[in-house]
């Protein structure tokens, strides 16, 4: 009898509460009895309950959005992601917590709704496998028995391992091309909103607090000032970062619009793209303006039509004549310099300390544990010579953290992306889907490459970029004709060849 009754209750509140979302009366005296409770308690304790409340009122509707529409879950980590440094530099809330607590509510959320509407294809994916393959090597570096401090590995694997669950929780949200569409739309109109900010740092100025950052640090001063001019950072904490999220957003923009789109589209994308690469130039990163050609060679290499071999040609010779002439434009130097390897003394810098962490690193097979170099290790231990160590690359810092074993492993991670990337890119005959998997593609050999000199893809707002679009090129194909079990996307396809044979 009273198992009967719970039943009852439970199936009673489901209805009210996510089958009508409280549109009844239920929800009216809900709402009603918060909002008189809410006044009474603002007039007897004063603003600063009602300013908690506030945020409270806002963020607990936004943890049960994301916690039952992962769709909304994943952007709103990409806001605070996106946003994250420059909150910081306003106040001191753990807004980046904030984001482990999200992906723990979107994860239960998940599992939940797995229960009603299950979709488990992704699982199959090789990309799954390895992301699991990686996490679970992440998570055994706990016992690595070289490893100084369990701490340092603490805080260091949640960017090198758990914010990977960001790939599932995006893989179950995209159930339509339109969703996968909507994501990345957002993400380039984020990545034209950092762009803008940046030209705003360029051309009108820092604003008062960030001034304040800049000059906190003596160090900090010395990176951003650089050959008599400031570097711009936008959002970000840091030039480099923000000058390779221009250049990945930059060449995706371009390699989308050249797809087979609207001609209204073809413009915004070209606009896009231009204002992107043109803040890029104003950062000052080396590194980003050597991938900007590397993204486009590879965009020729894929497409191989030609008219793109033609302008790949030309674009060859053109930057050759760039590198090759004198200039004594701040600017245009530094551009130039980024070409110039054998000249550059930084890179040189780095050789040299590969060289001398080779032996540590044959010694090592499984490294010295996560967090043993950079911030991490400085704080848990300064002692070590490895704290000390500039790694200067995140797959270096992998084989120092990890070993060489750890680094074949992700080699191989990022191996089987790209070849599963280009493997359906190649193979799918939906235009839009074919040209989402070039713009994707563009990213992944970019932040690739990025890794070598650079440790990029563990910075936010990129680490869930490159999740999310892994997520995207294993769901992609799901939509298309020649991959897809769905009897509409199928006829679709047929009924516009039939038409095209008419015509």
């Amino acid at each position: 009898m009273i198992t009967r009754i719970a039943d009852n209750i439970s199936n009673w509140l489901e209805t009210k509460l996510f089958i009508e979302k409280l549109n009844n009366p239920l929800g009216w005296l809900f709402l009603i009895l918060v909002g008189l409770a809410f006044g009474y308690l603002v007039s007897k304790i004063g603003l600063v309950f009602g300013v908690i409340a506030f945020v409270a009122i806002i963020g607990i509707p936004g943890v049960f959005g994301a916690m039952f529409n992962p769709q909304f879950g994943l952007a709103l980590m990409l806001f605070i992601g996106f946003f994250v440094h420059l909150i910081s530099k306003y106040s001191t809330a753990p807004v980046g917590t904030s984001m482990d607590g999200l992906m723990l509510v979107m994860l239960f959320g998940m599992l939940v709704m797995q229960s009603r509407k299950r979709i488990s294809g992704y699982a199959k994916s090789p990309i799954s496998y390895w992301v699991l393959i990686w996490v679970g090597y992440n998570l055994l570096q706990g016992l690595n028995p070289w490893a100084a401090s369990v701490m340092a590995w603490v805080y260091t694997v949640r960017t090198m391992a758990l914010l990977i669950f960001v790939y599932f929780i995006a893989c179950y949200a995209f159930d339509s091309l339109k969703k996968i569409t909507w994501m990345i739309w957002f993400i380039l109109y984020l990545l034209l909103f950092t762009a803008l900010y940046g030209m705003k740092q360029e051309f009108i100025g820092f604003s008062a607090v960030e001034e304040a950052w800049i000059y906190a640090d003596e160090l900090r001063f010395q990176l951003l000032f650089q050959w008599t001019r400031m570097r711009i950072f936008s959002v970000t904490n840091d030039p480099t970062t923000f000058g390779i999220m221009m250049a990945f957003g930059g060449v995706q923009c371009f390699g989308l619009a050249m797809g087979d789109r609207p001609l209204s589209t073809k413009i915004w994308l070209f606009i896009m793209s231009g204002l992107m690469l043109m803040t890029m130039a104003f950062t000052g990163t080396r590194t980003a303006y050597a991938l900007v050609p590397i993204g486009l060679l590879m965009y020729a290499a894929l497409t191989l039509t030609r008219n793109i071999v033609i302008g790949a040609i030309l674009g060859l010779v053109l930057g050759i004549g760039f590198v090759s002439m004198s200039t004594s434009n701040p600017l245009i130097f530094r551009i130039q310099s980024a070409f110039r390897v054998s000249e550059d003394e930084s890179m040189q810098v780095r050789f040299e300390n590969q060289k001398i962490i080779q032996p540590f690193i044959h010694n090592h097979p499984i490294g010295a544990g996560l967090g043993s170099t950079g911030v991490w290790g400085k704080r848990f231990t300064p002692d070590s010579w490895l704290a000390e160590f500039p790694h200067d690359s995140g797959f270096v810092r992998i084989a120092v953290e990890q070993g060489w074993i750890g680094l074949i492993l992700y080699m191989i991670f990022l191996f089987v992306v790209l070849k599963e990337v280009t493997y359906y890119y190649v193979r799918v005959r939906d235009p839009v889907i074919k040209n989402h998997y070039l713009g994707i593609y563009l990213v992944l050999i970019i932040l690739t490459t990025a890794s070598y000199p650079q440790e990029i893809i563990v910075q936010l707002p990129i680490s869930l970029i490159f999740y999310i679009y892994l997520a995207a090129a294993v769901r992609l194909k799901d939509f298309d004709p020649n991959f897809s079990d769905d009897p509409a996307i199928i006829n679709k396809f047929n009924d516009q060849d039939k038409a095209t044979l008419k015509a």
